[in-house]
């Protein structure tokens, strides 16, 4: 078997390469390229150098910093309250209770639904109930649109942290837990103590989802907010895509691929940051 890998590994490689270098890198190396350029299309394309970031955050009618501080403020209460709420789900539900399955199912299937759709059938519900004499409540309030936003995304990704949650727990050795309640440990020191030390590598999957998924959300926030009102619940997806197609011009467009850029770098430090640090307190069964 491993002669014929050796022999035969291109057939199985270079599809798969091909793909992901059409796919990403090409595209990924034109867009830095285009982030240092003012133009309408790839091949009409001036180079203008560092103009582009410097006006970024100097000469910009939507700046960016406003979107990246709303992105934080939200990122940092929904990555607490989805992997909370779905850690407290997968305990509940790996007590072997009847209909367990059931349960598994209903909170897992939001996360089937699409963001556009998930958006839109939020901003009616919002809307509907509590609507401002006649108006859209998110169309005039900035506050809530931010708590619609993270109840939208704990709705629709509760259930996809809680599986994960689950398959931490159920991997637990259960001599360690039978143990314990040998030695006299309570169940709030058996979960501090065994199940929380013995999951961290789930804590780090979902944490990184959760994280990833705040900082890059999009569809959501165009479909209930659209960064209404006056654009203060705007996050930085949804500003780069204005920035680059609510503006005719090719200073625009260069000015959305320099924040395009600036975002991807930002996404993947923070996102390197997190895995090392989780992945620090993790432990090997």
């Amino acid at each position: 078997m491993e002669k014929v890998l050796k022999k035969y590994w291109p057939l199985f490689v270079v599809p798969t390469m091909a793909a992901f270098t059409i796919g990403f890198i090409v595209p990924f190396l034109q867009g830095l390229y285009l982030s240092f350029c003012q133009f309408t299309t790839i091949k009409k394309a001036k180079w203008v150098g560092f103009d582009n970031y410097i006006r970024v955050f100097t000469d910009d009618p939507e700046p960016l910093t406003d979107s990246l501080w709303f992105t934080v403020a939200f990122a940092a209460v929904s990555i607490v309250l989805i992997n909370l709420i779905g850690f407290l789900f997968a305990l509940v539900l790996t007590r072997g209770l009847k209909g367990t399955n059931l349960f598994r199912t209903v909170f897992f299937m939001p996360n089937l639904i699409g963001g556009v759709v998930l958006g839109y059938i939020w901003q009616i519900l919002i809307n509907g109930l509590l609507s401002v004499v006649g108006e859209p409540l998110l169309a005039l309030n900035t506050t809530a649109g931010y708590w619609g936003l993270i109840i939208l995304m704990c709705w629709q990704q509760v259930g996809y942290m809680m599986i994960i949650y689950i398959a931490g727990l159920q991997s637990v050795p259960e001599s360690l837990i039978e143990a314990a309640k040998i030695d006299g440990a309570t169940s709030l020191q058996t979960l501090l103590k065994i199940k929380i030390p013995m999951i961290m590598q789930s804590v780090t999957i979902c944490v990184f989802l959760t994280l990833t998924n705040s900082f890059k959300l999009f569809d959501q926030n165009m479909a209930l907010t659209n960064g209404e009102p006056m654009n203060t619940t705007t996050m930085l997806a949804l500003n780069i895509y204005k920035t680059f197609y609510n503006r005719t011009g090719a200073q625009w467009k260069g000015l959305g691929q320099a924040k395009a850029v600036i975002f991807c770098i930002l996404v993947v430090l923070i996102s390197f940051g997190q895995l090392r640090a989780t992945r620090g307190k993790e432990v090997q069964q």
